[in-house]
């Protein structure tokens, strides 16, 4: 619960860092970044593409940025990507990939977090008849908008085999993996490029990385050059990163015991209104509601926040910041909801 007395359920950003982490950054090792000279930044992008099996990672301020420097890399100008038509690099990335990577999206059906695989094969052949060439696909694990749902390894590896440049979009990839058993490697494996977020369940204060191949990452630190990203001692920023990656990840299976709580007097209160979570829930609750306006009002009154993610969509997020009285206060909240 914060400080300022509500339970704040409207996203696990909100998260705060950990004294442990505050106390790294005071004593960070750092350096000139823009040189590769941060010892703590290095650390943390080694360390981190080891734990995905992949060569490379850069350190960047957020994950936005992160898919964006992806896209850059494994698209073409003028050409397709396709991905779901809720993921968060189609929806709330404010229309970057047609500025900085000048393609446009062609969106398959990912409503329950699955996506379409015959879809994704349609837009492929149809470059053969005089449709825009697709050029590289995205995916998004855990799905956001379904319920932090975690994508299914075999939909990962068949998506992967057709052989076209893949860029996951992991910011909640540790809570798959927490929540699937599965390790980051081995959904790493099914992707080009991932991206990680340390700020969101992790609690870091900022922070992503883009893990990548052998040979992306000198044109890697030019994107995010380009894109305003290249830090200076950003090992303070890095140092947090380590701790969360030391103390922060296996809790994650806290946070999706809550979310189940909540999910569960959700469907309780309004039938109907959760579909399908496909491979099961993580942290996040998405549910529909005929007056979200009404219902987070009422929420506030009670001393919760919470938000929406699409017209008639409500979200409710956990993390480490939301305790067991936390939840039962939000839980007394959505049932006394009188609409």
């Amino acid at each position: 619960m914060r400080d300022s007395g509500f339970v704040d359920l409207r996203s696990d950003t909100v998260t705060q860092p950990t004294a442990a982490m505050r106390r790294a950054m005071a004593e960070a090792e750092v350096g000139d970044d823009g040189y590769g000279e941060d010892p703590t930044v290095n650390r943390l992008e080694e360390r981190v593409a080891s734990l995905l099996g992949k060569s490379d990672a850069l350190f960047v301020p957020s994950g936005t940025m992160a898919n964006q420097i992806a896209l850059c890399l494994l698209s073409r100008p003028g050409t397709n990507v396709v991905v779901g038509w809720r993921a968060h690099l189609v929806n709330h990335e404010m229309g970057a990939a047609a500025r900085n990577a000048l393609i446009q999206f062609v969106t398959v059906d990912d409503a329950d977090g699955r996506l379409a695989l015959d879809d994704i094969q349609w837009a492929i052949e149809a470059g053969q008849h005089h449709h825009v060439e697709v050029s590289a696909i995205g995916v998004e694990n855990t799905h956001m908008v379904s319920g932090g749902t975690p994508v299914s390894l075999e939909l990962l590896r068949s998506i992967a085999s057709l052989r076209l440049p893949v860029h996951m979009d992991g910011a909640r990839l540790f809570n798959a993996s927490v929540a699937s058993g599965i390790a980051p490697a081995i959904y790493a494996a099914t992707a080009t490029t991932v991206m990680v977020s340390l700020s969101k369940g992790l609690a870091a204060p900022v922070g992503s990385l883009l893990v990548m191949p052998a040979g992306l990452a000198d044109l890697a630190r030019v994107e995010r050059k380009r894109l305003g990203g290249a830090m200076r001692q950003a090992g303070i920023l890095a140092a947090a990163g380590l701790v969360a990656l030391d103390t922060m990840v296996e809790r994650l299976a806290e946070d999706h015991e809550r979310a189940a709580r909540l999910r569960a007097v959700v469907q309780e209160r309004w039938p109907g209104s959760i579909g399908d979570p496909g491979g099961g829930g993580t942290n996040i609750v998405c549910f529909e509601h005929s007056d979200p306006s009404l219902l987070l009002h009422h929420l506030q009154q009670n001393g919760v926040l919470a938000g929406t993610v699409a017209p008639g969509i409500v979200r409710l997020v956990t993390h480490c910041d939301v305790d067991g009285p936390g939840i039962e206060r939000a839980i007394a909240a959505l049932r006394s909801s009188a609409n």
